[in-house]
């Protein structure tokens, strides 16, 4: 399944939602259970749209920890997957690594942490929201433009 194919997924899951997000619909579309068993480092890449580069960047950073085979080669599992979806989707959204290794540290912590993750999302998701807000007004005025040159606005 590649990043496109995820985010159709996720895209088609919020279609059907009436309301607010609920954790089970989240959790449906971080769902990594059709991703089948251990997955080598290509596949990850892959599978994220990433460098096989930046995966061994966000292990040697301390953002995943990858198993290896007998032969010494990387084997992604279930758990390391998911983490990883969850890392470039917030990559993606601007947020810096040094603010992803301490909630790393922080989850890998424990439950006595989940108030200041809390904090850290919640702050995330307004800079996000300001930003969605930013790019929609750079939207309208990037079709004010196109307007005025005799193109056609609208559609995707």
């Amino acid at each position: 399944m590649s990043t496109d194919d995820l985010m159709t997924k996720a895209l088609a899951g919020l279609d059907e939602i009436d309301g607010p997000m609920s954790v089970e619909v989240i959790d449906r579309l971080a769902d990594t259970a059709g991703v089948g068993g251990p997955m080598r480092i290509a596949e990850v890449a892959d599978l994220l749209d990433i460098s096989a580069h930046t995966l061994r960047y966000y292990e040697r950073a301390g953002l995943v920890e990858v198993d290896r085979d007998s032969s010494g080669r990387r084997s992604y599992g279930q758990a390391s997957v998911r983490r990883l979806v969850f890392l470039t989707r917030m990559r993606l959204s601007g947020m810096a690594i040094r603010d992803l290794q301490h909630y790393v540290t922080l989850v890998d912590a424990g439950d006595a942490t989940v108030a200041e993750r809390l904090d850290m999302l919640v702050e995330h998701r307004d800079t996000i929201r300001r930003q969605i807000r930013e790019l929609t007004l750079s939207l309208a005025a990037t079709e004010y433009k196109i307007a005025t040159y005799g193109g056609t606005t609208g559609g995707q």
